[in-house]
């Protein structure tokens, strides 16, 4: 399983580069539109890779950053969804945009991509429902302990960060407080 290519970029389009490795062998690799604004060719670049196997062929997808690939690979295992569509989403929403769409329950951003309807915008927000990316958009210290003494509480995990998120304290305490008056 390929996860990382490091090469460099001999032809480039909107949706995919030609990534030429230092051994001569070149691969076409899919990129969304943001990774492909980011790349220039002739540039020297290390991808993380997505490799998807099928009967008829093998796709490599590239990312620049592992947010946008953990939202690509999240999308591909819906069902419904598929590689280009999944792409496409990229293409359209930031992982931050993406992530922030689950959380509020915004069907309309995921209606504005290409090959979603609003049947498809409803499936994505009820299955991805708990998604959360770890890494660049994680909550800080305080606002995670505030959730799980509300999650103790009986309360539910995206109810919470709903709440959570409109508020203002910055000590656990204080947040616990605030999103218990706007929880009941």
């Amino acid at each position: 399983m390929i996860v990382g290519l490091q090469g460099t970029i001999v032809h480039k389009e909107p949706t995919f580069v030609h990534l030429q490795l230092q051994s001569g062998i070149t691969y076409k690799v899919g990129v969304s539109l943001y990774t492909s604004g980011e790349l220039k060719k002739s540039q020297e670049v290390n991808l993380l890779i997505t490799q998807i196997i099928r009967e008829d062929a093998h796709l490599l997808f590239g990312f620049l950053n592992s947010d946008e690939q953990r939202m690509f690979e999240t999308l591909i295992k819906l069902s419904g969804i598929g590689p280009s569509t999944a792409m496409a989403v990229c293409s359209t929403l930031t992982p931050k945009g993406f992530a922030s769409a689950l959380l509020h329950g915004n069907a309309d951003a995921f209606k504005a991509v290409p090959g979603i309807g609003p049947k498809s915008a409803k499936r994505i927000l009820v299955e991805l429902s708990d998604f959360t990316l770890e890494t660049s958009l994680q909550v800080d210290s305080s606002h995670h302990e505030a959730q799980l003494a509300l999650e103790s509480l009986g309360f539910k995990k995206d109810k919470i960060q709903k709440v959570l998120s409109t508020c203002t304290q910055t000590d656990t305490a204080s947040l616990v407080k605030e999103a218990l008056k706007k929880l009941t």
